[in-house]
């Protein structure tokens, strides 16, 4: 308490009765997959393709988590994580080869790759070149088939001479990637002489190992790197579809890797896992995958078919590619421009230049209470998203928007009455909570997310004596019991026509 002492005039802040909640973000996605290049299972902020260009390379042929970025930010994603992960498979169909370092021949200092998948008898010529302010200098003769031959200098160090960005800036034969090695093998160079660019000669696919996509909890790994970030809303693996196309991991272990997602979703319970089907299902295929197959449970999933057909810039024509990038940015969009609140669906899905199966509405009919969430093109109307279910089998968590809409409020009255933790547990507090949630969520009705013509038919809010008995003020809770009314989509429009008599009478 203040001392009053002498005469004056005294001015005292007052804290206010409320405090405002403010709504959390919805539409921060995680990224798990394969990039040409970048840091090795540490969750990188992206806000925009030329960060994610400058971390993790630019798109490659073989690995689809550029396109799936790149479809996130083109349909309105805004903030995304990414978590790079170790893996053999090439990244394209392209001639590669291996600088080796000069203290250890067996040890590749830098990865070359040839920028065009066409090109023949593509050769990387080292020679020693002195040394430029303390660093030894190299000079690398690039030579191909029907090309200019092309000669760069440089160290290996950090800095404008740095010899991977002369030739990832100028040249128009190669990309030079440096891999992750001990300092001290950096320092000591490269070996002199002619490593020559090898193609993909079509064998067997490399194996990819789930357990890194998945992760260890320990070791904060593959997808677990996410559990630190609490900011996260929907999580994507669009890498683990393709590499099942490609045969480079089997049914079973993409089924393994999406039940991790899922469990991940479920252990952090605010945010939602977006699943591919394998390529090249029809209805039926598709049908057998969610029921048969996976028979995933849960309301923090959600499965999209079928695959979309996008113009890939790494092969020069249109391919089909897993949807789930693209509907993470359709996801922001929908957040930025009408709220979470309303479902995700009947939106153009930007980027797509058709569908890998068209589907019927009887296709629709059998999958859509599956909870297999539809994509389809419509004649004048672009291709669209047409479903909008989770992979639960309780109707209370149905629909997409709604477990999503939870997964807001929750988070936002979590983190806007942190306030209240080891205030005096009496009737002054119970009722500071009350104002302060209910202040909250008359915003929320007011921009259309809860049903009822009125704040009381929208939710109630409920803190006072009645559930906080003096076993549980003694015990240090309190508890505060919330209930709203969220908005349900209108799935099904029914208009009911019918005949009537039409004509007039006359009276006297």
């Amino acid at each position: 308490m203040p001392s009053y002492l002498s005469p004056g005039v005294y001015v005292e802040e007052v804290p206010a009765g409320t405090r405002p909640i403010e709504g959390v973000g919805t539409a921060i996605a995680g990224f798990v997959g394969f990039a040409a290049q970048g840091p090795i299972n540490e969750p990188i902020l992206v806000t925009n393709w030329t960060q994610y260009v400058e971390t993790f390379g630019d798109m490659v042929e073989n690995y689809a988590l550029g396109k799936a970025v790149y479809g996130f930010f083109n349909n309105g994603g805004g903030r995304a994580y990414i978590v790079r992960i170790p893996t053999t498979a090439r990244p394209s169909s392209a001639p590669m080869g291996e600088l080796p370092a000069k203290a250890d021949k067996a040890v590749a200092a830098l990865k070359v790759m040839a920028i065009s998948s066409s090109a023949k008898k593509v050769a990387v010529d080292v020679k020693a070149a002195g040394e430029t302010d303390g660093q030894p200098t190299f000079t690398i003769t690039i030579t191909a088939d029907g090309a200019k031959d092309e000669t760069f200098s440089g160290t290996l160090a950090a800095g404008p001479s740095n010899l991977a960005t002369q030739v990832n800036t100028r040249s128009k034969i190669v990309r030079i990637q440096p891999n992750a090695v001990d300092e001290a093998l950096i320092a000591s160079g490269l070996q002199e002489g002619t490593v020559a660019l090898v193609s993909d000669d079509g064998s067997a696919p490399a194996k990819i190992e789930t357990g890194e996509l998945i992760g260890d909890p320990a070791k904060r790994t593959g997808f677990t790197a996410f559990e630190t970030l609490e900011q996260i809303t929907m999580i994507a693996a669009p890498d683990i579809a393709v590499a099942q196309a490609n045969g480079s991991i089997d049914i079973d272990a993409m089924k393994a890797v999406q039940a991790g997602m899922l469990a991940h979703c479920e252990l952090m319970g605010n945010r939602m896992a977006i699943l591919d089907t394998p390529a090249g299902m029809n209805a039926q295929q598709a049908s057998d995958w969610r029921v048969n197959t996976t028979g995933f449970d849960s309301k923090f999933g959600v499965l999209y078919w079928p695959w979309i057909q996008m113009f890939d810039p790494t092969t020069g024509k249109n391919a089909a590619f897993p949807p789930s990038g693209h509907i993470a940015g359709l996801w922001s969009r929908n957040d930025d421009t009408r709220g979470v609140f309303k479902a995700p669906a009947n939106e153009i899905l930007l980027g797509a230049v058709g569908v890998e199966y068209p589907v019927t509405r009887g296709e629709m009919d059998m999958l859509n209470p599956q909870g297999v969430n539809s994509i389809k093109s419509f004649p004048g109307r672009g291709i669209r998203v047409w479903g909008a279910r989770t992979l639960s089998s309780d109707a209370e968590w149905r629909y997409v928007n709604v477990r999503r809409y939870f997964n807001y409020l929750e988070e936002s009255i979590l983190q806007g009455t942190q306030w209240a933790v080891f205030e005096p547990n009496d009737a002054n507090l119970w009722g500071r909570i009350r104002r302060t949630i209910s202040a909250f969520l008359v915003n929320e009705w007011r921009s259309g997310a809860l049903f009822g013509s009125s704040p009381s038919e929208a939710f109630f809010v409920k803190c006072d004596g009645e559930n906080n008995s003096a076993e549980s003020v003694d015990l240090g809770m309190v508890i505060v019991e919330v209930g709203v009314a969220p908005v349900k989509p209108a799935e099904f429009v029914i208009f009911r026509l019918s005949q009537f008599s039409g004509g007039t009478s006359i009276a006297e």
